[in-house]
Protein backbone atom coordinates (compact mmCIF):
# COMPACT_ATOMS: atom_id res chain seq x y z
CA UNK A 1 0.00 0.00 0.00
CA UNK A 2 1.39 3.97 -1.04
CA UNK A 3 2.56 5.57 1.31
CA UNK A 4 2.95 4.00 4.27
CA UNK A 5 6.13 1.87 4.30
CA UNK A 6 6.92 -0.89 2.09
CA UNK A 7 6.04 -3.42 4.61
CA UNK A 8 2.20 -4.37 4.44
CA UNK A 9 1.92 -4.10 8.16
CA UNK A 10 3.36 -0.66 8.70
CA UNK A 11 -0.17 1.00 8.51
CA UNK A 12 -1.78 -2.18 10.82
CA UNK A 13 0.81 -0.76 13.37
CA UNK A 14 -0.25 2.80 13.34
CA UNK A 15 -3.47 1.52 13.78
CA UNK A 16 -2.81 -0.72 16.47
CA UNK A 17 -1.30 1.96 19.06
CA UNK A 18 -4.20 4.31 17.56
CA UNK A 19 -1.63 7.14 15.70
CA UNK A 20 -4.01 9.28 13.92
CA UNK A 21 -2.62 10.60 10.40
CA UNK A 22 -5.58 13.28 10.30
CA UNK A 23 -4.40 16.95 10.22
CA UNK A 24 -5.98 20.38 9.23
CA UNK A 25 -5.52 21.18 5.50
CA UNK A 26 -6.47 24.86 4.09
CA UNK A 27 -6.99 27.01 6.65
CA UNK A 28 -7.77 29.80 4.38
CA UNK A 29 -11.15 28.05 3.40
CA UNK A 30 -14.26 29.28 5.42
CA UNK A 31 -14.00 26.12 7.51
CA UNK A 32 -10.74 24.58 7.75
CA UNK A 33 -11.29 21.20 7.30
CA UNK A 34 -9.16 18.15 8.62
CA UNK A 35 -7.75 15.58 6.19
CA UNK A 36 -5.15 12.19 6.20
CA UNK A 37 -2.17 13.38 3.28
CA UNK A 38 0.99 11.20 2.89
CA UNK A 39 4.44 11.57 2.52
CA UNK A 40 4.86 10.26 -0.79
CA UNK A 41 8.37 10.12 -2.44
CA UNK A 42 6.64 10.04 -6.33
CA UNK A 43 10.31 9.90 -7.84
CA UNK A 44 10.53 6.27 -6.81
CA UNK A 45 8.49 5.41 -9.32
CA UNK A 46 8.43 7.78 -11.99
CA UNK A 47 10.94 10.29 -13.65
CA UNK A 48 9.96 14.04 -14.16
CA UNK A 49 9.50 13.46 -17.49
CA UNK A 50 7.09 10.47 -17.21
CA UNK A 51 5.45 12.43 -14.42
CA UNK A 52 4.22 14.76 -17.45
CA UNK A 53 0.07 14.40 -17.37
CA UNK A 54 0.15 12.22 -14.23
CA UNK A 55 -2.45 12.93 -11.62
CA UNK A 56 -1.23 12.15 -8.06
CA UNK A 57 -3.77 9.63 -7.59
CA UNK A 58 -2.21 7.88 -10.63
CA UNK A 59 1.20 8.03 -9.06
CA UNK A 60 -0.44 6.70 -5.54
CA UNK A 61 -2.16 3.17 -8.05
CA UNK A 62 1.29 2.91 -9.42
CA UNK A 63 3.22 2.84 -6.41
CA UNK A 64 0.70 0.37 -4.34
CA UNK A 65 0.72 -1.61 -7.09
CA UNK A 66 4.32 -2.35 -7.27
CA UNK A 67 4.68 -2.68 -3.83
CA UNK A 68 1.50 -5.63 -3.78
CA UNK A 69 3.24 -7.34 -6.64
CA UNK A 70 6.81 -7.32 -4.69
CA UNK A 71 5.01 -8.78 -1.37
CA UNK A 72 3.33 -11.20 -3.43
CA UNK A 73 6.87 -12.14 -5.10
CA UNK A 74 5.39 -11.68 -8.94
CA UNK A 75 6.51 -10.12 -11.52
CA UNK A 76 5.49 -10.11 -14.75
CA UNK A 77 8.90 -10.86 -16.06
CA UNK A 78 7.96 -14.56 -14.07
CA UNK A 79 8.14 -18.02 -15.70
CA UNK A 80 4.70 -19.08 -15.40
CA UNK A 81 3.14 -14.94 -16.04
CA UNK A 82 0.89 -14.76 -19.41
CA UNK A 83 0.39 -11.43 -19.45
CA UNK A 84 -2.76 -11.83 -21.07
CA UNK A 85 -3.92 -13.61 -18.24
CA UNK A 86 -3.81 -11.03 -15.95
CA UNK A 87 -6.00 -8.01 -15.29
CA UNK A 88 -6.37 -4.82 -13.21
CA UNK A 89 -9.63 -3.98 -11.57
CA UNK A 90 -9.05 -0.89 -10.12
CA UNK A 91 -11.78 1.39 -8.18
CA UNK A 92 -11.30 5.48 -8.24
CA UNK A 93 -14.24 7.64 -6.99
CA UNK A 94 -13.51 10.67 -8.37
CA UNK A 95 -10.28 10.61 -10.68
CA UNK A 96 -7.61 13.61 -10.77
CA UNK A 97 -8.71 15.79 -8.58
CA UNK A 98 -5.30 18.07 -8.80
CA UNK A 99 -5.72 17.97 -12.49
CA UNK A 100 -8.96 19.22 -12.69
CA UNK A 101 -8.41 21.71 -9.69
CA UNK A 102 -5.11 23.33 -11.53
CA UNK A 103 -7.41 23.33 -14.93
CA UNK A 104 -9.81 25.46 -13.15
CA UNK A 105 -7.35 27.85 -11.49
CA UNK A 106 -4.94 28.09 -14.77
CA UNK A 107 -6.13 31.45 -15.46
CA UNK A 108 -6.79 30.41 -19.16
CA UNK A 109 -3.84 28.00 -19.74
CA UNK A 110 -4.55 24.36 -19.43
CA UNK A 111 -2.70 22.17 -19.86
CA UNK A 112 -3.22 19.82 -22.86
CA UNK A 113 -2.99 16.24 -20.41
CA UNK A 114 -5.67 17.28 -18.31
CA UNK A 115 -8.25 15.19 -19.74
CA UNK A 116 -6.06 11.84 -19.43
CA UNK A 117 -4.70 13.26 -16.22
CA UNK A 118 -8.12 13.35 -14.57
CA UNK A 119 -10.21 10.77 -16.10
CA UNK A 120 -11.11 8.33 -13.32
CA UNK A 121 -9.79 4.79 -15.30
CA UNK A 122 -6.21 6.95 -15.65
CA UNK A 123 -4.70 4.83 -12.25
CA UNK A 124 -5.95 1.37 -13.66
CA UNK A 125 -4.47 2.28 -17.14
CA UNK A 126 -1.36 3.40 -15.19
CA UNK A 127 -0.72 0.08 -13.57
CA UNK A 128 -1.79 -1.68 -16.56
CA UNK A 129 0.80 0.19 -19.01
CA UNK A 130 3.80 0.02 -16.22
CA UNK A 131 3.78 -3.55 -15.22
CA UNK A 132 2.71 -5.00 -19.21
CA UNK A 133 -0.54 -6.11 -18.28
CA UNK A 134 -2.54 -7.27 -21.72
CA UNK A 135 -6.08 -8.64 -19.79
CA UNK A 136 -9.37 -6.90 -18.35
CA UNK A 137 -8.12 -3.42 -17.41
CA UNK A 138 -11.20 -1.95 -15.52
CA UNK A 139 -12.25 0.57 -13.17
CA UNK A 140 -15.07 0.68 -11.12
CA UNK A 141 -16.85 4.43 -10.08
CA UNK A 142 -19.30 3.74 -7.47
CA UNK A 143 -18.31 6.17 -4.82
CA UNK A 144 -17.55 5.03 -1.17
CA UNK A 145 -17.68 1.57 -2.81
CA UNK A 146 -15.73 2.01 -5.55
CA UNK A 147 -12.84 -0.27 -4.28
CA UNK A 148 -14.35 -3.29 -2.97
CA UNK A 149 -16.42 -3.20 -5.42
CA UNK A 150 -13.50 -3.68 -7.62
CA UNK A 151 -11.97 -6.53 -5.43
CA UNK A 152 -15.38 -8.27 -5.87
CA UNK A 153 -15.43 -8.35 -9.54
CA UNK A 154 -11.69 -9.33 -9.69
CA UNK A 155 -12.28 -12.58 -7.60
CA UNK A 156 -15.00 -13.33 -9.72
CA UNK A 157 -13.08 -13.31 -12.59
CA UNK A 158 -10.29 -15.37 -10.95
CA UNK A 159 -13.12 -18.04 -9.98
CA UNK A 160 -14.40 -17.88 -13.72
CA UNK A 161 -10.83 -18.74 -15.17
CA UNK A 162 -11.11 -15.59 -16.95
CA UNK A 163 -7.38 -14.36 -15.36
CA UNK A 164 -5.31 -16.29 -13.25
CA UNK A 165 -3.72 -13.01 -11.42
CA UNK A 166 -5.90 -9.93 -10.43
CA UNK A 167 -4.08 -6.82 -9.36
CA UNK A 168 -7.26 -5.51 -7.74
CA UNK A 169 -7.54 -2.58 -5.41
CA UNK A 170 -8.09 1.70 -5.39
CA UNK A 171 -6.42 4.73 -5.53
CA UNK A 172 -8.03 8.11 -4.72
CA UNK A 173 -6.38 11.44 -4.00
CA UNK A 174 -8.87 14.47 -3.63
CA UNK A 175 -7.44 16.92 -1.07
CA UNK A 176 -7.72 20.29 -3.15
CA UNK A 177 -9.36 23.08 -2.19
CA UNK A 178 -12.59 23.04 -4.95
CA UNK A 179 -13.73 19.42 -3.79
CA UNK A 180 -12.87 19.95 0.41
CA UNK A 181 -15.31 22.98 -0.31
CA UNK A 182 -18.19 20.94 -1.92
CA UNK A 183 -17.53 18.21 0.66
CA UNK A 184 -18.00 20.88 3.31
CA UNK A 185 -21.26 22.18 1.93
CA UNK A 186 -22.33 18.72 2.22
CA UNK A 187 -22.40 19.40 6.20
CA UNK A 188 -20.39 15.97 6.33
CA UNK A 189 -16.93 16.52 7.57
CA UNK A 190 -15.97 16.63 11.19
CA UNK A 191 -15.49 19.74 13.14
CA UNK A 192 -12.45 20.83 15.13
CA UNK A 193 -11.42 23.13 17.74
CA UNK A 194 -7.87 24.38 17.00
CA UNK A 195 -4.81 21.45 17.85
CA UNK A 196 -7.62 18.91 18.49
CA UNK A 197 -8.05 17.58 14.29
CA UNK A 198 -5.99 14.07 15.07
CA UNK A 199 -9.51 13.23 17.11
CA UNK A 200 -12.17 14.79 15.16
CA UNK A 201 -13.57 12.00 13.38
CA UNK A 202 -15.07 9.63 16.16
CA UNK A 203 -17.28 6.87 14.74
CA UNK A 204 -20.05 5.62 17.01
CA UNK A 205 -19.28 7.81 19.54
CA UNK A 206 -22.59 10.23 20.94
CA UNK A 207 -20.05 13.65 20.06
CA UNK A 208 -19.62 12.58 16.41
CA UNK A 209 -19.89 14.85 13.96
CA UNK A 210 -18.63 13.60 10.17
CA UNK A 211 -15.76 12.32 8.51
CA UNK A 212 -12.38 13.85 7.38
CA UNK A 213 -11.07 13.48 3.94
CA UNK A 214 -8.04 10.91 3.41
CA UNK A 215 -5.48 9.70 0.60
CA UNK A 216 -4.19 7.10 -0.35
CA UNK A 217 -3.96 3.67 -2.54
CA UNK A 218 -4.18 -0.27 -1.90
CA UNK A 219 -4.34 -3.52 -4.21
CA UNK A 220 -4.19 -7.07 -3.12
CA UNK A 221 -3.07 -9.90 -5.78
CA UNK A 222 -6.01 -12.26 -6.02
CA UNK A 223 -5.34 -15.95 -7.37
CA UNK A 224 -6.74 -19.10 -7.16
CA UNK A 225 -5.88 -21.05 -3.88
CA UNK A 226 -4.46 -23.60 -6.50
CA UNK A 227 -2.04 -21.37 -8.28
CA UNK A 228 -0.95 -19.78 -4.95
CA UNK A 229 0.17 -23.03 -3.61
CA UNK A 230 1.84 -24.14 -6.63
CA UNK A 231 4.86 -21.03 -6.55
CA UNK A 232 4.37 -21.24 -2.48
CA UNK A 233 3.07 -18.00 -2.05
CA UNK A 234 2.89 -16.51 1.12
CA UNK A 235 -1.00 -16.35 1.83
CA UNK A 236 -2.37 -13.72 4.39
CA UNK A 237 -6.51 -14.73 4.15
CA UNK A 238 -8.92 -16.52 1.79
CA UNK A 239 -11.41 -13.98 -0.07
CA UNK A 240 -14.53 -16.40 0.86
CA UNK A 241 -17.40 -14.69 0.31
CA UNK A 242 -18.84 -11.04 -1.00
CA UNK A 243 -22.20 -9.13 -1.23
CA UNK A 244 -23.81 -6.71 -3.01
CA UNK A 245 -27.20 -5.02 -2.86
CA UNK A 246 -28.69 -1.79 -3.84
CA UNK A 247 -30.94 0.55 -1.59
CA UNK A 248 -33.09 2.11 -4.43
CA UNK A 249 -34.26 4.80 -1.83
CA UNK A 250 -32.21 7.34 -1.44
CA UNK A 251 -29.34 8.90 -3.46
CA UNK A 252 -27.37 10.07 -0.21
CA UNK A 253 -28.90 8.71 2.94
CA UNK A 254 -27.97 4.30 3.51
CA UNK A 255 -30.72 2.11 4.09
CA UNK A 256 -30.14 -0.84 6.93
CA UNK A 257 -32.24 -3.40 5.03
CA UNK A 258 -29.94 -2.60 1.94
CA UNK A 259 -26.71 -3.38 3.67
CA UNK A 260 -28.09 -6.24 5.73
CA UNK A 261 -28.92 -7.63 2.22
CA UNK A 262 -25.13 -7.50 0.70
CA UNK A 263 -24.15 -8.84 4.71
CA UNK A 264 -26.59 -11.85 4.23
CA UNK A 265 -24.96 -12.22 0.27
CA UNK A 266 -21.54 -12.18 1.91
CA UNK A 267 -22.52 -15.11 4.68
CA UNK A 268 -24.22 -16.89 1.75
CA UNK A 269 -21.82 -17.13 -0.69
CA UNK A 270 -18.97 -18.19 2.32
CA UNK A 271 -21.44 -20.52 3.43
CA UNK A 272 -20.44 -19.35 7.26
CA UNK A 273 -23.59 -18.25 9.71
CA UNK A 274 -23.12 -14.96 11.50
CA UNK A 275 -22.00 -16.49 14.42
CA UNK A 276 -18.69 -17.54 12.57
CA UNK A 277 -17.68 -14.11 11.63
CA UNK A 278 -15.61 -12.65 14.68
CA UNK A 279 -14.53 -8.61 13.59
CA UNK A 280 -16.44 -6.21 11.22
CA UNK A 281 -14.30 -3.11 9.80
CA UNK A 282 -16.94 -1.11 9.88
CA UNK A 283 -18.02 1.62 7.29
CA UNK A 284 -18.47 3.94 10.22
CA UNK A 285 -18.27 7.30 8.85
CA UNK A 286 -19.09 9.08 11.72
CA UNK A 287 -21.63 10.26 10.31
CA UNK A 288 -24.63 11.23 12.40
CA UNK A 289 -27.56 8.94 10.44
CA UNK A 290 -25.00 6.68 9.01
CA UNK A 291 -23.50 4.77 12.08
CA UNK A 292 -27.06 4.06 13.44
CA UNK A 293 -28.39 2.54 9.90
CA UNK A 294 -24.66 0.04 9.96
CA UNK A 295 -25.10 -0.79 13.40
CA UNK A 296 -28.72 -2.35 12.86
CA UNK A 297 -27.59 -3.88 10.08
CA UNK A 298 -25.22 -5.19 11.65
CA UNK A 299 -27.39 -6.13 14.43
CA UNK A 300 -30.37 -7.71 12.20
CA UNK A 301 -28.11 -10.15 10.56
CA UNK A 302 -26.23 -11.10 13.50
CA UNK A 303 -29.06 -11.30 15.59
CA UNK A 304 -28.45 -13.28 18.91
CA UNK A 305 -24.59 -12.97 18.09
CA UNK A 306 -23.92 -9.52 17.73
CA UNK A 307 -22.84 -8.87 21.49
CA UNK A 308 -19.46 -11.28 19.79
CA UNK A 309 -19.00 -9.47 16.78
CA UNK A 310 -16.27 -6.90 17.41
CA UNK A 311 -16.51 -3.86 15.61
CA UNK A 312 -14.19 -0.94 14.55
CA UNK A 313 -13.83 1.83 12.15
CA UNK A 314 -10.63 2.70 11.38
CA UNK A 315 -11.65 6.04 9.62
CA UNK A 316 -10.83 7.42 12.66
CA UNK A 317 -7.45 7.22 11.75
CA UNK A 318 -6.73 7.58 8.69
CA UNK A 319 -9.52 9.63 7.23
CA UNK A 320 -12.48 8.70 4.62
CA UNK A 321 -10.70 7.55 0.70
CA UNK A 322 -13.82 7.42 -0.59
CA UNK A 323 -12.98 5.57 -3.65
CA UNK A 324 -10.33 3.96 -2.34
CA UNK A 325 -11.85 3.36 0.84
CA UNK A 326 -12.72 -0.23 0.51
CA UNK A 327 -9.24 -1.50 -0.49
CA UNK A 328 -7.55 -0.10 2.40
CA UNK A 329 -10.18 -1.37 4.74
CA UNK A 330 -9.84 -4.48 3.06
CA UNK A 331 -6.03 -4.96 3.64
CA UNK A 332 -6.66 -4.08 7.08
CA UNK A 333 -9.22 -6.41 7.51
CA UNK A 334 -7.05 -9.19 6.03
CA UNK A 335 -3.92 -8.32 8.04
CA UNK A 336 -6.28 -8.60 11.58
CA UNK A 337 -6.89 -11.81 10.15
CA UNK A 338 -3.53 -13.15 9.75
CA UNK A 339 -1.63 -11.19 12.92
CA UNK A 340 -4.69 -12.32 14.85
CA UNK A 341 -5.14 -8.39 16.45
CA UNK A 342 -7.81 -5.80 15.79
CA UNK A 343 -7.42 -2.31 14.82
CA UNK A 344 -9.17 -0.04 17.45
CA UNK A 345 -12.06 2.24 17.06
CA UNK A 346 -10.36 5.18 18.15
CA UNK A 347 -11.53 8.64 19.78
CA UNK A 348 -14.74 7.33 20.69
CA UNK A 349 -15.00 7.84 25.15
CA UNK A 350 -19.10 7.55 24.55
CA UNK A 351 -20.86 5.60 22.53
CA UNK A 352 -24.20 6.82 21.42
CA UNK A 353 -26.70 4.77 22.71
CA UNK A 354 -28.18 3.96 19.03
CA UNK A 355 -25.46 2.82 18.31
CA UNK A 356 -24.46 -0.05 21.25
CA UNK A 357 -22.06 -2.89 19.85
CA UNK A 358 -18.72 -4.32 20.89
CA UNK A 359 -16.46 -2.19 19.56
CA UNK A 360 -13.30 -2.62 20.03
CA UNK A 361 -11.35 -0.71 22.60
CA UNK A 362 -7.12 0.65 22.29
CA UNK A 363 -4.99 -1.73 23.72
CA UNK A 364 -7.72 -4.64 23.39
CA UNK A 365 -6.59 -5.78 20.28
CA UNK A 366 -6.02 -9.79 20.29
CA UNK A 367 -8.25 -12.28 18.65
CA UNK A 368 -7.01 -15.34 19.14
CA UNK A 369 -9.79 -17.29 17.70
CA UNK A 370 -10.17 -15.24 15.15
CA UNK A 371 -11.19 -16.89 11.88
CA UNK A 372 -13.29 -14.67 9.36
CA UNK A 373 -13.74 -11.07 9.17
CA UNK A 374 -16.00 -8.95 7.32
CA UNK A 375 -15.12 -5.36 5.48
CA UNK A 376 -17.73 -3.09 5.12
CA UNK A 377 -18.32 -0.55 2.28
CA UNK A 378 -21.50 1.38 1.98
CA UNK A 379 -21.79 4.03 -0.72
CA UNK A 380 -23.67 7.31 -2.00
CA UNK A 381 -26.00 6.25 -4.42
CA UNK A 382 -27.39 3.47 -2.55
CA UNK A 383 -24.97 0.38 -3.65
CA UNK A 384 -23.69 -1.59 -0.57
CA UNK A 385 -20.56 -4.13 -0.83
CA UNK A 386 -19.42 -6.89 1.91
CA UNK A 387 -16.13 -8.58 1.32
CA UNK A 388 -15.75 -11.79 3.68
CA UNK A 389 -12.05 -13.26 4.36
CA UNK A 390 -11.21 -16.28 5.95
CA UNK A 391 -7.57 -16.50 7.81
CA UNK A 392 -5.21 -19.01 5.86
Amino acid sequence: MAPHGDAPGALFDALLQGRSALAPVFPELPKPAAAATVAFDETRWFTKLQLAGVDRVSQLAVAAADLALRDAGLAMSDAGVDAERVGVYAGCGMGGAAALEAAYRGNGRVSPLTIPAFMPNAPAAHVAMRNGVLGPVLTYSVACASSSVAIAEAAKAVQRGEVDIAIAGGSEALIVPGVVLAWQAMQTLAGFQPGEAAGAVRPFATDRSGFALGEGSAFLILESAERARARGARRYATLAGWGLSSDATHLTKPDAPGQARALRAALRQAGLQPRDVGYCNAHGTATRIGDVVERNALAEVWGSDFDALRVSSTKALHGHMLGAAGAIEALITVLALHRRELPPNANCSAIDPDCQMNLVALGDSAAPTLDAAISNSFAFGGTNSVLLFRRG
